[in-house]
């Protein structure tokens, strides 16, 4: 019996230390924890501070950060992350893995799997010597009511005016905004369009698939850009537009057609 009593307490003796410890580290992180709670509609994780109307699905794995703001029947799906102080529309549909920060999500839109909107834009000094140093992207990017984001588009925030995308504009995959962008309303952009920092667009343009914009350009309203078009130079009539650099249509066929006159003779 004695020996007994003897391996026991050597035993307790052992776990002891090792209790002691486990202790020490969950109270460490237990103040974070606490901030965060299980979402009861969908199983997501939300952060107290957050404020959610009660008919806002987070599916599981999916995570709202401090002081965002949900309105009501959004759908927040499984491994997407909401950071502090984003605020969303009702009724908007937000896919899986989706990466919102640094802005706000009108009524009624669609945001497919992969989005990322609110990350920092492309903006860096360069000194005399070469030197690379980063500038401050502080201000938000701004989607509008109705507007369909496809997968894996990218929305910089803003540097030195916001980020802006109309309501009811509709952009397809692999389309990248750069920061300071504003697109007005109605525009529709075909994959793989690029729009530089700083581009001004008007409402209704459609841009076709890869189809690229340069920094600091600005685009009227009701243009429409053949794909593989590239923008250089401001473009202030509405009209149909194609090539690179973007020209009148008419003239664009006619350059075609004038170098499949050359080619052919050549060949010839």
């Amino acid at each position: 019996m004695a020996n007994s009593v003897k391996r026991l307490s050597h035993h307790i003796s052992l776990k002891l230390p090792i209790k002691r410890f486990r202790v020490l580290h969950y109270s460490a992180s237990s103040t974070n924890q606490i901030e965060y709670s299980k979402w009861d509609n969908g199983g997501g994780t939300f952060h107290k501070s957050a404020c959610i109307d009660p008919t806002v699905l987070i599916e599981i794995g999916a995570v709202v950060h401090s002081k965002a703001v949900l309105g009501s029947n959004i759908l927040v799906g499984s491994g997407t992350v909401i950071g502090p102080e984003v605020t969303i529309g009702h009724s908007t549909k937000i896919g899986y893995n989706v990466a919102l920060s640094n802005c706000s999500i009108g009524d009624s839109c669609v945001i497919h799997h992969g989005v990322c909107i609110g990350q920092d834009g492309f903006g860096f000094f360069v000194d005399d010597k070469g030197s690379m140093m980063k500038k401050p992207q502080l201000l938000n990017a701004i989607i509008g009511d109705h507007v369909e984001i496809g997968a894996n588009t990218c929305i910089d925030r803003g540097s030195w005016r916001e980020t802006v995308i109309g309501d009811h504009s509709k952009l397809d995959n692999l389309v990248q905004i750069g920061h300071n962008v504003v697109i007005g309303k109605g525009c529709m952009l075909c994959g793989q369009v690029g729009v530089a920092g700083s581009v001004t667009m008007g409402d209704y343009i459609t841009l076709g698939g890869r189809v690229a914009v340069r920094d600091h350009v600005s685009i009227a309203s009701k243009v429409r850009l053949a794909a593989n078009s590239c923008v250089t130079k401001d473009i202030r009539e509405p009209g149909d537009y194609g090539g690179f650099p973007a020209v009148p249509i008419h003239e664009w066929r006619r350059q075609v057609a004038s170098r499949y006159r050359i080619s052919k003779k050549a060949i010839l």
